[in-house]
């Protein structure tokens, strides 16, 4: 009877022991349920017997256990959303496929949880519809050089459409437009032969212009020459000018010494002399340069000669008188 009491007694202590360390481990269960740790840039929608309580944002926060339960979790930073590659028609008929990335961000937690399922989802398909659409009203060309409307034109519509889930699109980015490999192919040759015919359009220009240029080069110095030989001839001109007055000053010059000269005294006999002396120096000329011999038929010419230039000085010198 002892030992049973007493195994008994062992036995209840063992019990309460369990159901201690079992309160206690539901008390850790219950204060770990209650406490809520939300990290920045960060919302969480709390609901309150299924109904909508509130959101909480970054911080340290309450919840009372079994009847507040996080039901909703959002990122308030931006994110990046990839778009898959989709089929689009344009207008003149060519199937391209098309893929980008949109870019939003959850302003309100609560519309972005009841508002919508599944706002990146709707996102998405809106963004890919819009694209359908912006791609069929452009030609295959344009699409090329339109990123920009096209960028614009689907963050709108999203943008639009996401209002009333709290969300806002920023941006949206095309990133590839490949077209298929037979339009490739033709757009290489396309672009092949335009950039030959740039090629032949630039090397005939150069031509033009270096033929110009030649001609111009021509033309000027034809010009230049012209003008030199204009001035060269100008130049001659005004030194035979010069030389001819040079020459009559210098024989006017003489002239009057001259005729000063046979005004002084004894001056006549000098003219005289000089005359004679002259005449007798053409025939020694003649003499040195012909075999034959020519002379005067009649010597007394000489002094004739000498008389009748006598006679002209006298006169010059009467009419000075």
């Amino acid at each position: 009877m002892t030992e049973l009491s007493i195994a008994l007694v062992q036995l209840a202590g063992s019990s309460t022991t369990f159901i201690l360390i079992g309160v206690i481990l539901l008390g850790f269960i219950l204060v770990a349920s209650m406490i809520k740790v939300v990290p920045q840039r960060t919302a969480i929608i709390v609901e309150r017997l299924g109904k909508y309580r509130a959101t909480f944002t970054a911080g340290f926060q309450v919840l009372i256990p079994f009847i507040d339960k996080v039901r909703y979790r959002h990122t308030l930073k931006e994110q990046a959303i990839d778009v898959a590659p989709q089929i689009c028609i344009t207008r003149d008929n060519i199937a391209v496929e098309v893929d980008g990335i949109l870019y939003l961000q959850v302003l309100d937690p609560q519309k972005a949880s009841y508002g919508i399922d599944n706002y990146r989802f709707a996102s998405i398909q809106i963004a890919q519809t819009t694209m359908r659409s912006v791609i069929g009203k452009l030609e295959l060309d344009r699409t090329f050089e339109e990123r920009e409307t096209i960028n614009v034109s689907i963050v709108d519509a999203v943008d639009k459409a996401s209002e009333p889930w709290g969300v806002k699109v920023t941006r949206y980015e095309v990133k590839n437009i490949s077209p298929p490999q037979s339009i490739k192919d033709a757009m290489e040759k396309q672009m092949r032969a335009e950039r030959e015919k740039r090629a032949v359009i630039a090397e005939s220009e150069g031509t033009r212009q270096a033929k110009i240029n030649n001609a111009d080069g021509d033309k000027q110095e034809f010009i230049l020459k012209s003008e030199g030989e204009k001035m060269r001839r100008i130049n001659e001109a005004a030194g035979r000018a010069s030389e001819i007055e040079q020459v009559a000053v210098a024989t006017a010059n003489g002239l009057r010494a001259i005729s000063k000269a046979i005004s002084e005294e004894n001056g006549l006999n000098a003219v005289n002399l000089r005359i004679a002396e002259q005449y007798l120096g053409a025939f020694a000329g003649l003499a040195k340069t012909n075999n034959t011999m020519i002379l005067p038929s009649n010597l007394s010419d000489i002094a004739g000669i000498v008389a009748t230039a006598t006679s002209v000085f006298n006169e010059v010198k009467d009419k000075k008188k």
